[in-house]
């Protein structure tokens, strides 16, 4: 009788968390392609959850690192890094991750990125519970965004400075 009752609640927990992770949406999600040596490249996509959540993280067996980032204009400097505490979800509202603003950052690249293969990612979700699930996706490799993205239409986004090049000393 213990093992019926311990298999329905594994059966029950198991359908619950395929429900959850049910609840967040991926579309046009794409890698940027790389070039021999590049040690750093983007992922792109639009989430949109059911209910409110956070992207809290992502994996790749691809990358040596990988996170949440932004890029942001500051004084006509561009900064990018990692978004701290993971990216809002409103319920409902598209979250755009795209050249220019959040994206997801490939670091520490074990090989080169081709156009047409596909990359394997992890996405990790909180909702307002503290409740993680995560998303498993396989993600096309594109020099350019897929027709139709409206992000396809901006200029690419410049990772190079996440490699291993040396820090420049101020004069």
């Amino acid at each position: 009788m213990k093992f019926k009752t311990l298999m329905s609640s594994v059966a029950l927990a198991a359908a619950a968390f395929a429900a959850h992770a049910a609840a967040i949406e991926v579309e046009n999600a794409w890698v940027r392609a790389t070039v021999k040596g590049q040690q750093a490249t983007g992922a792109f996509m639009t989430l949109t959850a059911k209910e409110g959540a956070r992207l809290v993280g992502v994996s790749t067996p691809v990358a040596g690192v990988s996170q949440v980032h932004e890029m942001t204009m500051d004084a006509g400097v561009m900064k990018m890094g990692e978004v701290k505490g993971g990216l809002d979800l409103p319920a409902g509202k598209a979250v755009a991750l795209k050249s220019g603003g959040y994206h997801l950052m490939m670091m520490d690249l074990k090989s080169t990125l081709v156009t047409g293969t596909s990359v394997p990612l992890t996405l990790v979700f909180k909702d307002a519970k503290g409740v993680e699930s995560k998303v498993e996706l396989t993600v096309p490799v594109a020099a350019v965004a897929p027709a139709g993205m409206a992000h396809g239409k901006e200029a690419p986004m410049d990772h190079s400075m996440h490699g291993n090049m040396p820090a420049k000393k101020a004069p």
